[in-house]
């Protein structure tokens, strides 16, 4: 029944490929903005493809595509057991070959074809049916609509990666499976649309969201935090467990996921322009200040600076600059920075262990509360001095702007925690969420995939 669920799915989503053949892929329509923003174009924009722009895009694409597989992959599995390393590593690089194909069938256009109600996409663009090389003038107006939509491919296929740092070494493979396909679809291409898809509500309401502040990290973290809750503590957490078996691959991976981010954010400009660089720039030092903020508050409570430490701080303040990274000055990143390195390191340290719940690596107290701090910073630090499809925020004279932020993260939190914990339950009930107590002990490298990352030589 177990591995009936989840060949099942994965046909379903593999018979796409063939009624693909006959829907053919048509020419895009036509329109656009420099940016993925909630503020729409005052004027129509002439739709041509720039090669300058288009090559930037690929490229981002690449480097957001590297933040899966291997950034994430490596950071997420240096942190764990080692007997449960190729678990994560499996998952990481499972996601990026089935979410490729739910987005190509039906999830593109669910997030951003043509609106129904500010809710959902239409099914125009199913099959990527009239997703073609031509520009799409309500998205990209410089490069090809297929460019467009595969580079939003690498946001679908990473966000779901981020909730395995929550229920890392615990989750059967299977279960694995179904949830994801099944978040994918219900919680990430809606919220999708909603903030970015022209007509999305929160994106009428005014929010702004750059790179994925909401869309990715605030409703990945939530949902991490809900599936840590549904499955329970790993087996002797938290007075027999483990430090992370290899730090050398977490810095690595993390490195990685760095050095992609500069796709991530900067590559959402959509454009080979000076919006684009303020986004690389202020990506940079928002992370360098975090990286440094936490390094001085592990000092500061534990009298040393650790590696873990610096580089978790690093990757906070990646996630909350997202939000804010076409939007803010220089001197907005340092105080996105330092908030992210020593909000993430109180409720990582302190707030964590209060609460007694087992985030295997964070990913909600870094991406979650990482992640609604950056949204809320951009509703601060938001200024038309960046961006004039923008607006100002609090510090420039705009206080309805953090309210707008505060709602949109409101909403967000809301519907990932309650669908996730609903698509929880089901799959419990289906084929069971949780590994055996005999397959935790023993690793899930062994019991899931009948392999080890390691071989030990007599």
């Amino acid at each position: 029944m177990k591995r009936f669920s989840v060949v099942a799915l994965l046909t379903v989503l593999l018979a796409g490929v063939v009624v693909a053949q006959d829907v053919g892929s048509g020419v895009g329509n036509v329109a656009a903005v420099p940016a993925v923003v909630a503020v729409p174009v005052a004027a129509p924009v002439e739709l041509k493809v720039d090669t300058g722009d288009t090559a930037w895009v690929l490229v981002s694409t690449a480097l957001v595509m590297l933040m899966t597989i291997p950034g994430l992959a490596l950071f997420y599995g240096g942190l764990v057991r080692k007997k449960n390393v190729l678990s994560v590593l499996m998952q990481c690089f499972f996601l990026m070959c089935v979410i490729s194909l739910q987005w190509v069938l039906f999830g593109y256009t669910l997030s951003f074809g043509p609106d129904i109600n500010g809710y959902i996409g239409n099914l125009d663009w199913a099959f990527l049916k009239n997703v073609g090389m031509t520009p799409n003038g309500d998205y990209a107006a410089t490069v090809p609509h297929q460019v467009f939509m595969i580079f939003q491919m690498m946001f679908a296929v990473i966000t779901p990666g981020l909730i395995i740092g929550a229920f890392a070494e615990r989750m059967k493979f299977s279960a694995f499976v179904v949830f994801m396909i099944l978040w994918s679809t219900i919680v990430y291409d809606p919220v999708c649309h909603w903030v970015w898809g022209v007509g999305g509500f929160i994106r009428k309401m005014g929010a702004l969201d750059f790179a994925g502040g909401t869309v990715v990290h605030i409703n990945a973290g939530v949902a991490a935090l809900v599936a840590a809750l549904v499955l329970g503590r790993r087996l002797g957490h938290p007075h027999k467990m483990s430090p992370p078996h290899n730090l050398p691959f977490a810095v690595i991976g993390a490195a990685l996921l760095w050095f992609g981010w500069y796709g991530f954010n900067a590559g959402s400009a959509l454009s080979a322009g000076g919006l684009a660089g303020n986004a690389f720039v202020v990506t940079h030092v928002a992370s360098a200040v975090a990286g440094l903020a936490w390094a001085v508050m592990d000092m500061v409570f534990s009298r040393r600076m650790t590696v873990l430490g610096l580089i978790s701080g690093a990757v906070a303040g990646l996630v909350a600059i997202t939000p804010a990274a076409g939007f803010v000055t220089v001197g907005g990143a340092i105080g996105i920075g330092l908030g992210a390195g020593a909000i993430c390191y109180m409720f990582v340290t302190f707030v964590k262990e209060k609460l007694g719940y087992d985030d295997a690596l964070d990913a909600f107290g870094v991406h979650c509360v990482g992640g609604i701090w950056g949204a809320l910073a951009t509703g601060l630090w938001a200024t038309t001095t960046v961006n004039s499809a923008g607006v100002n925020g609090l510090f420039y004279g705009n206080a309805a702007q953090f309210v707008i932020q505060l709602k949109a993260v409101a909403i967000t939190i809301a519907y990932s925690a309650v669908v996730s914990f609903v698509l929880l339950k089901v799959v419990d009930l289906l084929i069971g969420l949780r590994a055996t107590e005999q397959s935790e002990r023993i690793g899930l490298d062994l019991t899931d995939h009948r392999e080890t990352g390691y071989t030990m030589l007599d």
